[in-house]
């Protein structure tokens, strides 16, 4: 039997009363479902990593960061195989938090695919066009299908007046897509990285 392939969901917000842990959650059951996928999710609340302020870039340091959550961070990254950022959308792009953890990274995400989960206005998706920016710069392969939450839909959900579930079901198919898209690349760039 195959070894599953590695995939971590980001959440890329660190809010109070967010939004992006249910989604998360929602594509990790969703993984779930997938043979050959072993999925974790990556909260960044759980890595309090300060600002970039290291004097190597990650691109070509040769040791793990002396900082103990960059540290563990960056090993979660080195064990993916592939990722599903679930970002926020502020002022037209991502979250500060995110945009961090994605900078304190390089030659770990090298040659993997990353897919997005993204919610806010127009459901996200300037915040996906910048990260799929910044994921060519990390030598990643963002995928084209992602899924865009829009604010109509996930704000009743968020203050308790609409269905979590029903709003997921409306957005399954979508996020099938994306996963099948995920895993394709999943197998093609771990099969290429071995090689």
């Amino acid at each position: 039997m195959a070894t599953p392939h590695s995939v971590k969901i980001i959440i890329g917000s660190t809010r109070e009363g967010r939004f992006g842990d249910k989604a998360a959650s929602w594509i990790l059951d969703l993984l779930k479902t997938h043979e050959q996928v072993q999925a974790e999710i990556l909260d960044l609340r759980d890595y309090a990593m300060p600002f970039f302020d290291a004097p190597v870039s990650p691109a070509f340091k040769t040791e793990p960061y002396a900082n103990e959550a960059v540290a563990r961070f960056t090993a979660k990254i080195q064990e993916g195989d592939a990722f599903i950022i679930v970002t926020p959308e502020y002022n037209h792009s991502t979250s500060g938090v995110l945009k961090n953890a994605l900078d304190w990274v390089y030659q770990e995400w090298n040659k993997k695919p990353v897919a997005f989960v993204s919610y806010g206005s127009v459901g996200g998706a300037r915040a996906v066009e910048q990260l799929r920016l910044m994921a060519i710069e990390l030598q990643m392969a963002p995928t084209r299908n992602a899924v865009h939450i829009p604010g109509e839909l996930y704000f009743p959900v968020l203050f308790g007046k609409a269905d979590q579930a029903a709003l997921f079901a409306q957005m399954g198919e979508k996020a099938e897509v994306m996963i099948s898209e995920l895993m394709w690349w999943t197998e093609a760039l771990s099969t290429a990285r071995k090689g």
